[in-house]
């Protein structure tokens, strides 16, 4: 699995994954847990992961709406 997308921001992981869904990708949330042992003050960023072949799908569906993402 690779790394699609890290932030803090709840709101942009559930939008992230419904535009995944929506075209058969799946992913999965890394460090949930960890946010909310820190009071869920929002400074443990979240990781959204997916499989290394849906990779450069799942980065162009991102970046056509209008996502922010790290380079590769």
């Amino acid at each position: 699995m690779k790394q699609l997308l890290r932030t803090t921001d709840p709101m942009k992981i559930i939008y992230a994954k419904a535009l995944l869904a929506g075209d058969d990708i799946n992913c999965f949330e890394m460090d949930v847990h960890m946010s909310v042992l820190e009071g869920s003050v929002g400074i443990l960023p979240r990781r959204l992961m997916v499989l290394d072949d849906d990779l450069p799908q799942a980065r162009r569906i991102l970046t056509e709406n209008e996502f922010e993402l790290e380079p590769e």
